[in-house]
């Protein structure tokens, strides 16, 4: 007696469920658990994300939005030469600091979300306290536009990079070769053991820190990636380009898996917050767009 197509169906859901039982009980092969981890791997279990905001008040195009370490705000740069706060739950304006002289190309909150540096065009690096809302400290002396900030995890020491600092290779203690133009943005993975690269050549690479070697190419943006993020747990990588999307991709497949679309403006920094269910990204037209 041959069974109704739907009836298939059901029995196949039923077989695979046993199946996964079978797994999580360790009562089938090694072999057979290498297959189907290889096959889940094409799959995306995470949050399915949809714009859900959208913060106005820049005069200029953004170049970088950053959460706080709760995820309660987010802190954006801007060529209009300030630095603003933002409340993610309501969209309101909380804070604006203006001092640069020229465009700020990255701000953001120190771990504990009592200061704020940036960092300019003007060859500055500036630290605002955000409880009295006065810029604080001045560090001067660099020989060129200052383009990167970043706190230690502990909050004690910045880094900064310079605008020379743009060859088509990422340093890290070694020179990672691979990509064939300039490279956009590099980060490293929360466990520290790897890094994901953007590039003006349109791709992503993920790097394995100790060797050095390439472990996974990433295509498929048709413009200048301009940047990249891993989400907290390691698995899922986040980028942005000036094709106007937004791409998930799955760390272990290559595969992409979500793509988001701004209609309007360039796309120029992406970001995920520390429980991983908010994405804020910004672009040169003074918008701000928090995805949830």
């Amino acid at each position: 007696m041959y069974l109704k197509q739907s009836e298939v169906n059901i029995h196949l859901i039923i077989q695979n469920w046993v199946r996964v039982l079978n797994i999580e009980l360790g009562w089938i092969y090694a072999f057979d658990k290498m297959v189907i981890e290889y096959v889940e791997s094409f799959f995306f279990y995470g949050k399915y994300f949809q714009l859900v905001k959208i913060l106005k008040g820049h005069d200029g195009g953004i170049n970088s939005v950053r959460f706080s370490a709760d995820g309660r705000r987010v802190v954006s740069a801007s060529d209009d030469r300030t630095i603003r706060i933002w409340d993610v739950a309501s969209g309101q304006q909380m804070e604006m600091f203006e001092g640069h002289f020229h465009s700020v190309n990255v701000a953001e909150f120190s771990p504990d979300g009592q200061i704020v540096a940036s960092c300019s065009s003007d060859r500055t690096v500036r630290l605002w306290d955000l409880k009295s809302g006065t810029e604080v400290r001045e560090l001067q002396g660099h020989s060129d536009w200052v383009w990167f900030v970043n706190f230690s995890s502990d909050g004690k020491h910045i880094t900064k990079l310079l605008a020379y600092g743009t060859q088509n290779r990422v340093a890290c203690l070694k020179q990672l070769h691979g990509h064939s133009d300039i490279v956009r943005r590099a980060k490293f993975s929360p466990d520290g053991q790897f890094i994901v690269s953007g590039s003006w050549d349109k791709t992503i690479r993920i790097w394995d820190v100790e060797s050095g070697k390439q472990l996974q190419l990433l295509e498929g943006h048709t413009d200048i990636v301009t940047d990249v993020k891993y989400f907290p747990d390691g698995q899922t990588i986040v980028s942005c380009s000036f094709d106007k999307t937004i791409r998930l991709w799955n760390v272990k497949s290559g595969q992409e898996v979500q793509r988001l679309k701004i209609r309007f403006g360039t796309l120029k920094c992406v970001d995920v917050s520390t429980d991983a269910n908010t994405i804020a990204s910004c672009s040169d037209n003074g918008i701000i767009s928090i995805w949830g």
